[in-house]
């Protein structure tokens, strides 16, 4: 829908649209049964000058809002989900900087993932702690003018091919989550080592790896921030920022699964006519396309949200997250249930959507967990209407 986007919103859509076409889908199946990084689709990207656009200008990128990161994604994803995160996730990666660094940090790490030349990854989960990472146990612990990094991450995206981390650990242990704090890390740093890649179900180009830290040894100038105990923080509030890209990336999937079985199904003929005219199969195909496009208005809402500069996000990308993401993989489920017997064999191209589809059901915050956010926002919300009908009632006719 044209009419509901600006210039600059349809100028990014549009050379996504064409780095898709013409560098992504060509290269997706092959990328998917290697698991070889899109390192060519990465340099077309730079050619289109779509790497880092949601970085500040002053930082080298183009200023760009979370709605534009989400129609590059939402394009990327269509023609591959792991491409559409592989691009996201250095969105993930760089927002505790622009969010919490601090000048000099800003300067040192932006520029280079604005330009494409460095990718990022994020560092929250263990093993022992996904959903609830306030619970995490590596350690920072200070020791003159570095900190000493002991324990290990899980399920960080980018994790073989980036050049810098953000690592969130417990810089005083006393204090729980009040002592977390995000400190970068530099690929080459001594006691750093990127460890087991996970095998994984779906987005196979992108690598998924475990960090391990054995008495690293970072410079305190690497203290995101400059101040202890933040990490936690900067760490919510960056995954809100983040989650209509996740939302966005569900959106592309789901949107590329509808439309190869569209094709499919116009095509396919069956008691002598196409599989699409029959009436069962037109209503699913409604719901499809209703669901799709719901889901778009709900992460695009909240993508402008966060660009309006709003403090309240937390419910509303949350929202965007569940819808979409469950939307992607009801619609990729459908998608490969119309191809009959061929959605099962991996010479179409379907299976490969519904494989990438179920993760984002999982990361950057359960579809779980998003709807506990959503609820303890609703009964902040109808704790605040219910209070004001008890000053109010009054007013109204007794029942």
């Amino acid at each position: 829908m044209d009419e509901l986007l600006s210039k600059q919103n349809i100028e990014y859509r549009d050379r996504a649209r064409e780095v898709a076409e013409k560098y992504v889908r060509p290269q997706a199946a092959e990328l998917d049964r290697s698991g070889e990084y899109g390192w060519e689709i990465l340099e077309a990207l730079k050619k289109y000058e779509l790497t880092g656009i949601w970085i500040p200008k002053e930082y080298g990128g183009h200023g760009a809002g979370v709605m534009d990161l989400c129609l590059v994604v939402e394009q990327l994803s269509r023609a591959c989900g792991g491409i559409g995160v592989a691009y996201a996730v250095n969105a993930l990666g760089s927002f505790p900087i622009i969010l919490g660094g601090t000048e000099e940090q800003k300067k040192k790490y932006l520029p280079a993932i604005a330009a494409g030349e460095k990718l990022i990854a994020f560092g929250l989960s263990e093993k022992p702690s996904g959903s609830d990472a306030g619970s995490l146990r590596t350690t920072a612990l200070r020791d003159g003018e570095h900190y000493i990094i002991n324990g290990e991450k899980k399920w960080n995206t980018n994790g073989a091919v980036a050049s810098t981390y953000v690592v969130y650990a417990l810089t005083d242990p006393s204090k729980g989550m009040r002592g977390i704090s995000a400190i970068l890390v530099d690929r080459d740093t001594p006691g750093f080592t990127v460890g087991k890649r996970e095998d994984t179900m779906g987005i196979r180009t992108v690598p998924v790896n475990e960090l391990e830290f054995v008495d690293c040894r970072v410079p305190a100038e690497n203290l995101l921030g400059g101040t202890e105990g933040g990490g936690f923080k900067n760490a919510m509030m960056t995954l809100d920022r983040a989650r209509p890209g996740v939302a966005a990336q569900g959106l592309g999937v789901a949107q590329g699964a509808f439309e190869w079985a569209y094709r499919y199904a116009s095509e396919r003929k069956q008691f002598g006519q196409t599989v699409s005219s029959f009436q069962a199969n037109s209503f699913l195909f409604a719901d499809m396309a209703t669901q799709i496009e719901a889901a778009r208005q709900l992460v695009y809402s909240s993508a402008r949200l966060i660009d309006s500069g709003a403090k309240n996000i937390s419910k509303l990308a949350a929202m965007g997250k569940v819808f979409a993401t469950d939307t992607a993989m009801r619609v990729a489920t459908d998608a490969v249930q119309m191809f009959g017997g061929y959605g099962f064999c991996r010479d179409y191209p379907i299976e490969k959507y519904m494989r990438d589809a179920k993760i984002t059901q999982i990361y950057e915050g359960t579809n779980q967990v998003q709807r506990v956010v959503i609820g303890r926002a609703l009964t902040r919300e109808m704790k605040s209407i219910s209070d004001w009908l008890d000053v109010h009632i009054e007013h109204f006719p007794e029942s």
